[in-house]
């Protein structure tokens, strides 16, 4: 049985976009203070989906990219879900200087561990500091498993086609995001399941309540 997909009111979507706006400027404070460099992430959107048509979704959102790099990690708490912080392929190439002198001569395998690395280390950072935040906000704390990154891959197999539960609802909070003085941009996509649901309506309320 489907869920309904108007489980989330207009007025609860302008008040999680306002919290995420909150989570996504630290993230970006976070992530200047170890590379450097600042990280510009747009107004956050919200979309409620059923849960098998997210593949076709994120896909449709990167489909300008040729080929794409994907750090994917998930969390648990009363906020749980996945996250997507989606590149171009070259990404990790463009980055790997913000880690290093930039004065090493590596062969292709020692590039192409560098590239995971780098993407793996700015995943952990974003997405820690986004998830973090935004679960801080609503009064829960997150555990992570350890992210995984797929490199050089199309759009098309980018996205696992059994996300979640078939038949069960899901938010998607997507930003776009670009690193300055850098030719790197991205999206970034948390996905929550409709477990969630119901305790982020609760925590939503709550977090109001403080300014009312």
């Amino acid at each position: 049985m489907d869920y309904c997909l108007n489980t989330i009111s207009d007025e609860e979507k302008e008040i999680l976009q306002e919290i995420m706006n909150i989570a996504f400027g630290k993230a970006a404070a976070d992530l200047a203070e170890v590379i450097n460099i600042f990280v510009v992430l747009s107004v956050p959107y919200i979309e409620m989906l059923m849960a098998h048509d997210l593949p076709v979704y994120i896909k449709s959102q990167v489909s300008e990219y040729g080929r794409v790099s994907i750090v994917e990690q998930n969390f648990w708490g009363e906020f749980k879900g996945s996250a997507f912080l989606v590149f171009q392929a070259s990404a990790g190439r463009e980055l790997i200087s913000l880690f290093g002198d930039g004065t090493g001569d590596f062969g292709s395998e020692s590039i192409d561990a560098l590239e995971k690395e780098t993407l793996m280390e700015v995943g952990n950072i974003l997405i820690g500091a986004c998830v973090g935040k935004l679960s801080e906000l609503l009064g829960d704390s997150v555990t992570y498993s350890p992210p995984r990154v797929v490199t050089e891959n199309t759009p098309n197999d980018a996205i696992p086609v059994n996300i979640f539960e078939s038949g069960s609802a899901a938010i998607v909070l997507k930003t776009v995001f670009c690193f300055n003085e850098r030719n790197v941009h991205g999206f970034l996509f948390l996905v929550t399941s409709h477990d969630s649901i119901l305790w982020l309506k609760k925590s939503l309320a709550a977090f109001m309540e403080q300014y009312e």
